[in-house]
């Protein structure tokens, strides 16, 4: 009778979504809206009677959806998008984030709501919703205009931060608090495990697709990807952070194969099938009566939402640089809450932290300002020609030559390429460090799971930590290679930029070459430090160290050339990842 129970279940969530949504398509509204609508409908709040018999499995296969959700936004992002979007995109959402988790915390305080609430509030209205704002400049036909450039841009970094956000949220949900070097810490360690999942999975995780999708069938392929998901998402759980990123990150790596259009093709029909299942369960738990009864707090949140995000996203992106109606569309095509603030709200509910009341009103907020989102997006040129019109001439020239200023500040010819050179070898350096920190924080989460209890050792913890920190230096000596030489190669750049021929006289080489090896010597020096800091549990004592180090300095000598050259595939490998593009032209 349970199974009956499921299906009929299923049924109903699926025919009621059915209509609702064929009627929102023929109005030209969100099919979104629509299936927050079934929810509503067949919920336990309004529906006189009982549809749904089993809440619970409908609310597990919901946690589906957002996991498929979630993938799929990973696949629609792009490594080499986010790098093109530039500094505009990345201080304008900054510039929108933080501002807008503030004025959320305020508003909850102001109507009296725990601080829990007010954090995860703010969370919430400062992430828009990609899907529905790209959806929208879909269907008004202006997707290719440069403001709309500059929004995917935003929604891309918004994506980011979103995940960082939640990070921040569970931390602070579980300890209840979180001073600024905690914060610090988590993001540090979130930033760690993201490089590291990002590096090691692009040039693992294409590959294998690439070769499924060329020897499989679509079916054989859907699984696969499926599998690959969720065994990510589980792995992602144990190291202690939510589905949402695995999900989120998972899919951002499998978008970087040659096949990613043909895995999208497959994996739309079952993410479309369980999103739906999503937002149906997200209306089941809207209450009409509560929307009632907070009314005014969801009114108040709607405006901040439209206002705020307008004010916040156009001044950041003026500030970025662009000019004032540019800003103002980038502004006013931002103004609403989406996805992200639903699993932002599921994780408060989740993890038990958040009232009842919160879920609701982020939905009721998100509903309203989805269905304004296209006629924001048409009004905002107007506006933008109307305010331009009204504002004093005084103030329009001060804004363009700000403008203007801002244009004249990049640098172009020989300046711009050795900005470049500098910050492609700083990058290099870090990404390597950071690299060489998680395979030592591998081996140590090994060791204290005690996969190194190796009979043969005779149970000795000294013993197994130098076998656990040798593992763990000999995997990262390609690393550690490659982190000393776009060190020296850093040092000696800046060497040659920093002191002029004229300085020092006979002795300027010298003082250039003790300059030149000063950074790769500091970068070493900093890189032992987090090691010894942060792999703590398998460091072994001062003087099995000291022999250890020696042996590696001498096996690093004998297999330079080696080292190097296994490290320089991997480097090549991965940009041959990030290089390729799966995608027909046209996809964005």
């Amino acid at each position: 009778m349970h199974d009956l129970h499921f299906i009929q279940d299923l049924a109903t969530v699926m025919l009621v979504a059915g209509l609702t949504t064929v009627i929102f398509q023929r109005l030209r509204q969100p099919v979104v809206l629509g299936y927050i609508i079934a929810g509503v409908l067949v919920g336990p709040y309004t529906s006189p009677v009982i549809f749904i018999h089993d809440e619970d499995t409908i609310r597990t296969l919901s946690e589906l959806g957002m996991i498929l959700l979630l993938f799929a936004l990973g696949l629609e992002f792009s490594l080499k998008k986010l790098r093109a979007v530039g500094g505009a995109a990345l201080v304008a959402a900054l510039c929108e984030i933080v501002l807008m988790v503030w004025i959320g915390y305020e508003i909850g305080r102001f109507f009296g709501w725990t601080p829990m609430d007010s954090m995860f509030l703010g969370a919430m209205l400062s992430i828009s919703s990609t899907t529905i704002i790209m959806k929208a400049l879909d269907d008004l036909d202006l997707k290719r205009e440069r403001f709309a450039q500059l929004i995917f841009g935003i929604l891309i970094i918004e994506d980011v931060l979103a995940v960082v956000l939640m990070a921040l949220l569970t931390g602070i949900a579980s300890t209840g608090d979180l001073e600024a070097g905690q914060a610090m810490e988590a993001i540090g360690r979130l930033m760690l495990f993201m490089v590291v999942s990002l590096v090691v999975g692009l040039l693992l995780v294409p590959r294998v697709v690439d070769y499924i999708a060329r020897v499989a069938r679509d079916d054989v392929l859907l699984v696969a990807v499926l599998g690959l998901c969720f065994g990510f998402c589980l792995l992602v759980t144990e190291m202690g952070y939510s589905v949402a990123l695995g999900a989120f990150l998972i899919g951002a790596i499998v978008g970087e194969s040659d096949n990613v259009a043909r895995v999208e093709r497959i994996i739309t029909p079952v993410r479309d099938m369980f999103s739906a299942v999503f937002f149906v369960a997200i209306g089941m738990l809207i209450d009409p009566a509560l929307l009632a009864q907070y009314a005014l707090p969801i009114t108040v949140v709607t405006i901040v939402v439209v206002l705020g995000k307008v004010i916040t996203c156009s001044f950041g992106t003026f500030v970025a640089g662009n000019g004032g109606r540019t800003s103002l569309r980038v502004g006013m095509g931002l103004a609403q809450i989406g996805e992200f603030s639903f699993v932002i709200a599921s994780l408060g509910l989740t993890l038990k932290v958040t009232s009842s009341f919160l879920y609701p009103v982020a939905v009721a907020v998100s509903a309203i300002t989805t269905f304004l989102t296209p006629y924001l997006i048409r009004a905002a040129d107007p506006l933008a020609g109307f305010l331009g019109r009204r504002v004093p001439a005084g103030v329009s020239g001060m804004f363009t030559a700000y403008t203007d200023w801002m244009g004249n500040l990049s640098l172009s010819g020989q300046g711009a390429i050795v900005m470049k050179m500098i910050r492609r070898l700083v990058w290099h350096v870090i990404i390597n460090m950071m690299l060489v920190v998680a395979v030592f924080l591998i081996m140590a989460y090994l060791y204290r799971r005690q996969f190194f209890h190796w009979e043969w050792l005779n149970h000795r913890p000294l013993v197994e930590r130098s076998v656990a920190w040798s593992i763990a230096a000999l995997l990262s000596l390609p690393m550690i290679v490659a982190a000393y030489r776009k060190a020296a190669a850093l040092g000696m750049l800046l060497a040659e930029l920093s002191i002029p021929e004229r300085v020092g006289g006979a002795l300027n080489v010298k003082i250039r070459s003790v300059l030149a090896r000063l950074v790769p010597l500091a970068a070493m020096w900093v890189l032992g430090l987090l090691v010894a800091a942060l792999a703590s549990t398998i460091l072994p004592p001062r003087e099995v160290a000291l022999v250890l180090v020696l042996v590696g300095l001498a096996l690093t000598w004998l297999l330079w050339r080696v080292l190097v050259q296994v490290h320089a595939r991997l480097q090549a490998a991965l940009r041959d990842t990030l290089e390729r593009d799966g995608r027909p032209n046209g996809h964005s």
